[in-house]
């Protein structure tokens, strides 16, 4: 009786969970996809003529993507299923930015291209869903909470946006000093842990975080919504909750 249910529950766990992760749906034909009715259709209007002049303008793709919830499934794993399914940003210079947001589960997520991640770094990704998205959607402004971070992505990938201290950090102009100490008292901790030879030869090599997305291959978006064969995607960004 155990072993029965033991295999039966290997079975649901290997064959039935990723059957039961939420799919990606087909490729749109607009770069606003809101599929939880989270937007007015004023806003969702306007971010999507915001979007499609600055792909004109830069060739860069930004992708919102807003959908009930995450039905069990990682937001990492189904934000670069996305990706590799709607072929986000051009294959030559992985320039595309996906915002991701779910509305039952209060999750949001900034996935960014290879290309971009120079421009929109993880910490700045992470920024802006703290200022831009998580006030704004505790108050009930999902509107302005999309429009404002829109915005911030655009003007981070024209170096425009800047990451610093957050508002309510407590520290003020004091938080560089302090990271400065930190990192002093840090390196000067592994200095004596070297000079008194706790250190092992050769070690073992830490690699970047995240996952890969491979290439994309194949058109862009129909509607208006260029493309140039599909970018790539390592991980890159942030994710929040409000």
């Amino acid at each position: 009786m155990k072993k029965g249910l033991l295999s039966l529950f290997l079975f649901n766990f290997f064959f039935l969970g990723p059957a039961l992760a939420l799919s990606v749906p087909e490729k749109p034909e607009h770069a606003v996809n809101d599929y939880a009715g989270l937007l007015s259709g004023p806003a969702r209007a306007e971010i999507e003529d915001t979007l499609l002049q600055f792909e004109k303008e830069t060739s860069n793709q930004v992708v919102v993507a807003i959908f009930p919830g995450l039905e069990g499934g990682s937001l990492e794993d189904f934000s670069i299923r996305l990706a590799e399914k709607w072929k986000i940003g051009s294959k030559k210079n992985n320039n595309g930015v996906i915002l991701l947001i779910f509305r039952e589960d209060h999750q949001v997520r900034i996935e960014v291209g290879y290309g971009l991640e120079g421009a929109l770094p993880d910490l700045v990704a992470s920024q802006i869903i703290r200022r831009e998205i998580t006030p704004a959607f505790r108050a009930g402004d999902f509107d302005g909470g999309v429009r404002n971070a829109v915005s911030a992505i655009i003007r981070a990938t024209k170096g425009e946006y800047r990451a610093g201290g957050e508002p309510d950090d407590g520290l003020g102009p004091y938080a560089p000093y302090l990271f400065f100490l930190v990192a002093f008292l840090v390196l000067a901790y592994l200095s004596s842990l070297g000079r008194r030879g706790r250190w092992g030869g050769g070690g073992g090599s830490f690699t970047s975080g995240g996952f890969s997305g491979g290439g994309f291959g194949g058109g862009g978006f129909g509607g208006g919504f260029g493309g140039g064969g599909g970018g790539s995607f390592g991980g890159g960004g942030a994710g929040g909750r409000w």
